[in-house]
């Protein structure tokens, strides 16, 4: 492996990452730097979230820009104002000892007359989410016409947000000769198309393949009953409280506003990220998350875009993404850097097929474990609490006369009472409810509907409506369940650009085929047939939802798999304590494993 030095980088660049702690390239920053430093050419990179992209195009970028000239020459686009920021905060980082270079993030949210005088202040590189910009394009308070370098970085992102038109515009008012860098997670059609229309003969760079997940992370699953789901979140924080700092993804704005109120009101250090919150409101719950006033944050998949926090050791899924690709970015949140991380999904028995779909697709193999009981939580955190204790120094000149005169009421209890008297401050939490709690794992009956979950008995229909005629999955699953008076419960849907899938029961196939046959959308005949594809329906039920989202299919495959304990970062291999021990599948040998 090549030193940053190796790769080309100069030294005044190579003074101030040293500073940051970066001493060897990531894979994608090892492949981009030499390619965008050396060859002039246009780089196509695959890489997933937190591989060290911004480097990978900032370091050059900062490196190539001409110092003496005042004008617009890089241009970074990205999908959300988190990212946006955090772009540029690192590129203003990494340009510590560069004199004269003028960076200029702009994006929605933000005072836009606060952002023209920036600009007329003049920015040789701006970062910028598409909408923000195209407003100030039609303001005319931006000049990309003589730009030498274009950044479109997850721009997978951008378009399932909706953004393709606009990237598409954005990009024909640039020169024609320019370098182009386009960074994705993964790669759809939509992404190639982009690159053939705009990129000239560009490099290919891999780091990871598509859908795949950082092998850092291990992925663990518990099944519980739906109303048993908030229960079993608090006893698994409960379990990793000494070092959990992570976030926990939920469906809807409103669940995840819920859930983080029950927890703050319930005593736990959190908050939450949602669209209802505005940009000043989401800058201090980031504030306070990156700096660890808080450690559990609640947050949407939409929210959530763009969020950058190093040192996470769980991702939380209280339910599964709609997209395979939402369960990939979601967990590429923890085990960065070459850290190790948790990504820990909540499964309900609906949900079981989803998992298996995501585990197939994504190369991910789950591991099964067990929500621990009230008593392991509380034994845990006794012993936790007694080796804080005896690992505690004593302050001699805190304990002056003054200071134990005070303290004398307390020699008048026994040693016995005036421990259980402290013990009862920190474990206050562990009422007489909380720990005659009964067991919050689904039983023998859910681990085996999990293990068996497969598509079966249902038909495919393709439909000739998409993203681009307005509908996500959710708005094109009630639109299906409204035009033909079938029950949402009872249908799964899959949205693309210009067409989408319904998995159905076969006795609702006639019906859907015929209500959406008879529709028109958007000016245009709805067309409706069964797909040649194979169903991807796990018959005998629909999803659930909850707090106004819909629930996915999954599955995970537990055959003769060893029951995990919910562990965190680095401890996963400590013994000691107590284990969310468990059998694994119906009638099998049990086994158990210490945490």
């Amino acid at each position: 492996m090549k030193n940053f030095e190796q790769l080309g980088v100069q030294a005044s660049l190579l003074q101030s990452i040293g500073e940051m702690g970066f001493e060897n390239p990531t894979p994608i920053q090892e492949q981009s730097i030499p390619v965008f430093l050396e060859t002039g050419r246009d780089i196509l990179g695959l890489a997933q979230t937190g591989t060290g992209k911004t480097a990978a195009f900032g370091l050059p970028i900062l490196q190539l820009i001409d110092i003496n000239n005042k004008s617009t020459q890089a241009l970074i686009i990205c999908p959300t104002r988190e990212l946006c920021m955090q772009i540029s905060r690192d590129l203003n980082t990494y340009r510590k000892y560069l004199s004269n270079i003028n960076i200029v993030p702009v994006y929605g949210g933000s005072s836009i007359s606060g952002q023209i005088g920036e600009l007329k202040r003049g920015a040789q590189i701006i970062v910028a989410t598409p909408g923000r910009l195209m407003d100030l394009m039609d303001r005319k308070a931006v000049n990309i016409k003589t730009i030498n370098f274009v950044v479109l970085d997850e721009a997978d992102e951008m378009l399932n947000m909706g953004f393709e038109e606009d990237v598409e515009r954005i990009l024909a008012e640039t020169p024609k000769e320019k370098r182009v860098c386009l960074f994705s997670a993964t790669m759809p059609k939509q992404i190639r198309n982009i690159a053939n229309r705009y990129m000239n003969d560009p490099v290919e760079l891999t780091a990871g393949k598509k859908n795949s997940a950082n092998e850092n992370i291990t992925h663990e699953y518990a099944v519980v009953q739906a109303k048993d789901k908030y229960a079993a979140l608090k006893r698994a924080l409960d379990f990793t409280s000494d070092y959990f700092y992570g976030i926990i993804f939920c469906t809807t704005k409103n669940e995840t506003q819920d859930i983080s109120d029950k927890l703050i009101k319930d005593g736990y250090n959190s908050d939450c990220l949602h669209g209802d919150l505005s940009q000043p409101q989401r800058e201090k719950v980031m504030n306070r998350f990156r700096h660890k006033t808080i450690k559990i944050l609640l947050a949407t998949d939409v929210a959530a875009r763009g969020i950058d926090v190093t040192g996470l050791t769980h991702v939380i899924h209280y339910h599964l993404p709609d997209d395979i690709e939402n369960y990939t970015h979601r967990s590429g949140r923890t085990a960065r850097a070459g850290k190790k991380g948790i990504s820990f999904t909540l499964l309900n028995i609906r949900e079981a097929y989803r998992l298996k779909e995501i585990e197939r697709l994504s190369n991910i193999r789950f591991q099964r474990i067990q929500i621990p009981s009230a008593q392991e939580v509380l034994d845990k955190k006794l012993i936790a609490f007694t080796q804080t204790i005896l690992n505690s120094e004593v302050e001699e000149s805190v304990f002056n006369g003054k200071m134990m005169e005070n303290l004398l009421p307390l020699n008048e209890l026994s040693k016995e009472d005036l421990l259980k008297k402290v013990l009862s401050l920190e474990l206050k939490r562990f009422s007489a409810d909380y720990l005659n709690a009964p067991d919050l794992n689904a039983g023998e009956r859910s681990s085996r509907a999990v293990d068996d979950a497969q598509p079966g008995g249902g038909s495919r229909l393709f439909v000739s409506v998409g993203k681009k005629d307005g509908f996500d999955i959710r708005s094109f699953k009630d639109w299906v369940a409204q035009v033909s008076n079938i029950s949402w419960q009872k249908i799964r849907v899959d949205v693309s650009g210009v067409y989408s899938f319904i998995d159905a029961q076969p006795e609702d196939v006639d019906a859907i085929l015929k209500a959406l046959n008879e529709q028109t959308y958007n000016g245009r005949q709805v067309r409706a047939e069964v797909s040649g594809d194979k169903p991807r329906y796990s018959s005998g039920g629909g999803g659930s939802r909850s707090g106004g989202g819909d629930r996915r299919r999954g599955g995970g495959d537990d055959r003769g798999r060893e029951r995990r304990s919910f562990s965190g970062g680095d401890d996963r291999n400590r013994r000691g304590g107590n284990s969310f021990s468990g059998g694994a599948g119906s009638g099998r040998r049990r086994e158990k494993r210490q945490w």
